[in-house]
């Protein structure tokens, strides 16, 4: 008799141990992050018995606001860990690259799909605004955009295609502000149409092309906010 195979259950890592390593990665950045969730909570809750003792009902207020201090100390963590994720992978190799893959919805990318001698490189992601093609490096990226959208245009005339440079300089797009620039970008293609895109490459192999070699980032345990 043929015996079923036993299925690999899925590794899950706890949340705890998330949350652990989003403050250690937060720490580092920010060294302040234990004092000021502590100072949060304690505020908060400390407003909350003050209103129970104006109402002569501390204890009754201290109960609802202790879980209204714990929510106050997560949310604030929560932005603070995301802008420390950005700042400990910012100025590294494919820095971009764990940005845009972090993008749940709207965007397939393929990463490093031209890549310099000097580590500049290009991504490509394909979603309902068309092929956005994203560089990272120095000044010169500019040119591995003009020679990806070149090759584009070539095999897919056409298609939408919009350009979009990592950096802090004018005319380019923070790394923490390229998910919500990625989903900014106007609509341009139907569902149907991007499927019919993202066909359109793998059948020239648009969308297999090997990751070359060389470091990519970067600081692991760093968690990009997932939109």
């Amino acid at each position: 008799m043929f015996k079923r195979k036993a299925k690999e259950k899925k590794i899950k890592t706890p949340r705890f141990q998330t949350f652990r390593d989003a403050y250690a990665v937060t720490k580092q950045v920010k060294p302040w992050i234990g004092i000021a969730l502590v100072a949060i909570f304690l505020v908060t809750l400390s407003v909350g018995v003050g209103i129970g003792f104006a109402v002569d009902h501390p204890v009754y207020f201290g109960f609802i606001f202790t879980p209204l201090s714990f929510l106050a100390t997560l949310l604030f963590f929560t932005r603070v860990a995301g802008r420390a994720a950005y700042s400990s992978i910012e100025g590294q190799i494919g820095a971009g690259a764990s940005v845009l893959m972090a993008i749940r919805k709207g965007f397939t990318t393929t990463t490093a799909v031209s890549v310099a001698r000097n580590q500049d490189m290009v991504h490509r992601s394909v979603g309902r605004a068309g092929i956005v093609l994203v560089g990272e490096g120095s000044p010169a990226v500019r040119q591995l955009i003009q020679d990806e959208r070149r090759k584009m245009e070539r095999f897919i005339p056409g298609v939408a295609l919009t350009d979009v440079i990592v950096g802090e300089d004018a005319g380019q797009v923070p790394l923490r502000k390229l998910q919500k620039h990625m989903k900014k970008l106007p609509k341009k293609l139907n569902k149907i149409q991007v499927r019919e895109l993202r066909n359109r490459l793998k059948a020239v192999g648009g969308l297999n092309m090997p990751i070359p070699k060389g470091p990519m980032p970067i600081n692991r345990n760093a968690k990009i906010p997932k939109r």
